[in-house]
């Protein structure tokens, strides 16, 4: 079982290559909801990246 603030890391790091990946797709068929949902998807990973981090420097 990982730690919570691994996994909280590899979790937000997915959903920052899926958001990146839906971002572009929406560019490519200029289609801006899919495209705003990718960087929203993308900001959300970060956050939770950012969180893992904290977590581990904490001790979590």
């Amino acid at each position: 079982m990982m730690k919570p603030s691994t996994d909280d890391k590899t979790t937000g790091k997915l959903h920052e290559v899926k958001g990146t990946l839906k971002e572009k797709v929406g560019e490519l068929t200029k289609n801006p909801d899919l495209e705003a949902e990718g960087r929203a998807e993308k900001n959300a990973g970060k956050v939770q990246n950012w969180v893992g981090k904290v977590e581990k420097a904490v001790g979590k």
